[in-house]
């Protein structure tokens, strides 16, 4: 699949910000399941290269003249590859495994996650795995809407409602419950019919030799609809952008995204 994005970050502010920082993640990286054909990410300001501790890439923009409005605006083409069970056969990456067996702030289990968790016999299949995600599904009610976003995986669990972040928590949680290495995903998705499941979180849990990536949101494997930009622990690492700012008293933030999903010639 060949997926052509752009992707449009808008900050505007009800007074000028006299400083303003900035962490973007961006910008994928070719890999086992996706080539990245090119990639742009205009700022207004020079944007600093790097790597975070995951291996992920990384751009700040930092402003110190006053501003009322930021604009980043980011485009390009990926393809993609289907995935035989969602498995990515990476190695296991420039993180011990065992860092991913540990719970966040937002993905810390309580009594009905262990529950969840322990709903099926095992995590050790990619069938076992597709089993957990209907579970939740059978739990948590998908709602893409700031009032039904839970924040953490165990409010999503009690509330019965999250959005695609408190998915991707839950089934971390799940994971860790059982001493089982998982890690976030943040992305890109062509939602198809769902015109609204573009930005996107999801997961990858580590089996036998390789990171097998999963959608728990969809209650199947992530694939070649999927474009990857991040993985980390939580989504709060991982997320696209990121930042701090001093003055401009209320922001208005508009985001828009755009996914053409054609079959790679």
């Amino acid at each position: 699949m060949l997926l052509t994005i752009r992707h449009d970050i808008r900050y505007r502010y009800a007074a000028p910000v006299t400083y303003s920082i900035q962490q973007f993640r961006v910008t994928p990286a070719s890999g086992a399941s996706q080539l990245v054909r090119h990639w742009h990410v205009d700022a207004p300001g020079k944007l600093d290269a790097a790597r975070d501790a995951y291996g992920n890439a990384l751009h700040t923009l930092v402003l110190t003249k006053p501003h009322s409005e930021l604009h980043v605006s980011v485009a390009g083409e990926v393809e993609t590859e289907a995935l035989a069970d969602g498995r990515l056969f990476d190695e296991a990456g420039p993180i011990p495994l065992e860092h991913f067996t540990c719970a966040t702030p937002l993905t810390t289990p309580d009594a009905a996650i262990r529950e969840l968790a322990h709903r099926v016999a095992s995590l050790d299949t990619s069938a076992s795995l597709v089993a957990l995600m209907e579970r939740i599904a059978e739990s948590v009610r998908y709602r893409n809407e700031p009032a039904y976003a839970a924040g953490t995986a165990a409010l999503a669990l009690a509330s019965g409602f999250g959005d695609a972040r408190d998915f991707a928590h839950l089934l971390l949680a799940c994971c860790r419950a059982r001493g089982v290495p998982a890690r976030c995903v943040s992305g890109y998705v062509d939602g198809g019919a769902d015109a609204d499941l573009k930005l996107h979180a999801w997961a990858d849990v580590w089996m036998e030799h390789g990171w097998v990536s999963v959608d728990a949101t969809q209650a199947g494997f992530a694939g070649e609809r999927h474009c990857r930009l991040a993985v980390a622990r939580d989504h709060e690492a991982a997320a696209p952008v990121r930042g701090a700012r001093v003055g401009g008293k209320e922001e208005t933030l508009t985001v828009h995204v755009d996914i053409d999903a054609q079959p790679d010639q």
